[in-house]
């Protein structure tokens, strides 16, 4: 069939995902292999063993001794790189290096040259490789774009993207801090929604609580400037959570001179809790869904684009360096692109 008629063949191939990782974030892109046409996992590979069988048990599928098994198996087609931000790297590269397409979760690395260093390392060797960026992929946010892309909302005059879900101190310390663990989502979706980067970055952060547990930052407030003028506003808070009636849990709003748009978390709820979150946000896991099932279906099976590129992690990665420099020196920083 592949011989004579390759696009058929294309169309009915059942892509094989292996997954590098076994954390909390490994379930919901589990499911979202299980839950997409095409796709089936083949194996599972985890530095503790035990937290590799309990994944595998629960959604069917093989348990690998080491990463390069599991990279070097034939019958992979994907891999999912979702094991500690230090080793996404090497996980990557090893992915590449055996022909594997690769999705990578977010942040794809910690600098600059290392993300550069996947992403040409992928283009050489011919596979798609994109990072982890969910939000995107999210009904509301795409409705947000089509908006500004159709002219709709005029000039655009502001972006506000606000965070306020508490994470409990000892939680909190695993993390690098709230502007690396969580506004390189918001930075990515002022990416995506606007098409610019900004050129001016200040930012300030804060550890209002249990800074003897966790010194890193637990809230951060990010204002930036493109090109055009419009002006971006970025909240991200661990401290603290917002259950007032007109809340700011996670609110994106897009302001211009024609008219606004905005998108919720609190639009969807379940009231349980949802990982280390006091409610669960349904839309959260999908978007995990939709992002594997658009970089399988439509990236690699159909050639097309991802909503949000290696070179768009790149970006992130740069302005998060303004940022931070901008805490450090207490000034605005520029940015050239």
């Amino acid at each position: 069939l592949s011989q004579h008629f390759p696009a058929m063949a294309q169309e009915l191939k059942v892509y094989q995902v292996g997954i590098l990782g076994a954390g909390d974030i490994s379930g919901y892109h589990m499911q979202g292999v299980k839950d997409t046409l095409g796709t089936c996992l083949r194996g599972i590979w985890n530095r503790t063993r035990s937290k590799a069988e309990a994944k595998a048990k629960e959604f069917g599928c093989e348990v690998f001794d080491t990463a390069e098994a599991l990279c070097s198996d034939s019958a992979v087609d994907v891999i999912f790189v979702l094991t500690n931000v230090e080793t996404h790297k090497q996980f990557a590269l090893l992915a590449i290096a055996n022909g594997k397409h690769v999705l990578v979760e977010k942040p794809v690395a910690w600098t600059v040259d290392e993300m550069t260093e996947i992403r040409d390392a992928a283009n050489k060797a011919g596979v798609q490789c994109i990072p982890v960026h969910n939000e995107v992929y999210d009904d509301g946010h795409l409705q947000m774009r089509q908006m500004v892309e159709s002219g709709q909302l005029g000039k655009l005059v502001s972006l506000y993207i606000i965070y306020n879900i508490h994470h409990p101190d000892q939680v909190r310390a695993q993390y690098p801090g709230v502007i690396r663990q969580t506004s390189t989502h918001a930075l990515y979706k002022a990416l995506y929604l606007l098409g610019q980067p900004p050129v001016t970055v200040t930012a300030m952060r804060a550890t209002p609580t249990g800074d003897d547990i966790a010194p890193q930052e637990s809230i951060a407030m990010i204002t930036m400037q493109t090109k055009d003028g419009t002006l971006i506003h970025i909240t991200t808070n661990f401290a603290a959570d917002d259950h007032s009636s007109d809340n700011l849990t996670y609110l994106t709003k897009l302001i211009g001179t024609k008219g606004s748009t905005r998108y919720s978390f609190r639009d969807n709820v379940i009231n349980e809790a949802g990982m280390v979150h006091s409610h669960t946000y349904a839309d959260y896991p999908r978007t995990i869904k939709h992002v594997g099932g658009t970089f399988i279906n439509d990236v690699i099976r159909k050639g097309g684009k991802p909503l949000s590129s290696l070179d768009d992690a790149i970006a992130v990665q740069r302005i998060e360096n303004a940022i931070y420099e901008s805490i450090e020196k207490n000034t605005h920083v520029k940015l050239e692109w």
